[in-house]
């Protein structure tokens, strides 16, 4: 089932639910910085086809700019910390009491420009399953704190209470080894639980196969079962409280350079 969400409140966006029900998990899914496009829409239906309530929020349904600029990339919307918490507030209040989805367990799943976001979530509740990045989240533009972001990134690390799955390709241009080996070393200072996976000669967008020179399948199906496994784990309890697991795999070449590292379309 598919159903398009506009309420008084402000929240837009799509919600999936699985043919057989909703299954006591959803997971939200931000979309990049093209705005709410297809591609999004195409991973919340596989969510949904895997068996879990997917909800795609329109993080932008406020912004009046130049849709096509956004959508093609030529444009670029950045929202402050505090009104991405307004709207994740809405959206997970969505899947937890509209009587369509009606899941306890919600997970939070940021992609590129809004991998940070599950991260800005988690800092402030405690009552989500866990936090899902996808090559996002650690550029340096996301670790400062300034206007848009109040509190910098090893603040809100050191708050968030649920375990987190990142998926780095090794060949992404926008965010290094180094920002990966970043965000590890903050996780492990305060001592939270993660995964994290850096997949060899991976570009940045990876999952993306509506952008040919991006896609790669067979990476895609390895992630895809990655995210897969990690939240059947922590819905059945596998990643208790009282535990603190850090998990690490990284393949690169011997060579590795990212200065080397090109954008892709």
């Amino acid at each position: 089932m598919k159903a398009n969400i506009q309420l008084d409140n402000g929240l837009e966006g799509v919600l999936f639910v699985p043919e057989k029900g909703p299954g006591g998990a959803a997971v939200i899914i931000l979309h990049e910085r093209y705005g709410l496009v297809q591609h999004t829409l195409d991973l919340a239906q596989k969510l949904a086809d895997d068996g879990y309530v997917a909800f795609a929020p329109n993080l932008f349904s406020q912004w009046d700019g130049d849709k096509a600029a956004l959508t093609a990339g030529k444009a670029r919307v950045i929202m402050p910390d505090p009104e991405i918490t307004r709207v994740l507030d809405l959206a997970i209040d969505l899947v937890r009491n509209d009587p369509r989805a009606k899941c306890d367990k919600v997970f939070l799943m940021g992609v590129c420009q809004s991998g940070r976001y599950p991260i800005v979530a988690a800092s402030q509740r405690h009552d989500l399953a866990a936090c899902i990045v996808f090559y996002g989240a650690t550029q340096g533009r996301d670790w400062d704190a300034g206007p848009l972001q109040p509190v910098a990134m090893p603040d809100m690390v050191a708050k968030i209470t649920v375990p987190s799955l990142f998926v780095f390709g090794e060949a992404d241009h926008t965010i290094s080894l180094a920002h990966v080996r970043h965000m590890r070393d903050t996780l492990e200072t305060h001592r939270k639980s993660y995964r994290m996976h850096v997949l060899a000669d991976a570009p940045h967008g990876f999952l993306n196969d509506t952008m040919p020179g991006r896609y790669r399948p067979c990476d895609t199906k390895a992630a895809w079962q990655m995210l897969l496994t990690f939240i059947d784990e922590v819905s059945n309890g596998g990643w208790p409280a009282k535990e603190v697991r850090w998990e690490f795999k990284c393949t690169s070449s011997a060579d590795y350079d990212f200065s080397k590292n090109v954008r892709l379309e």
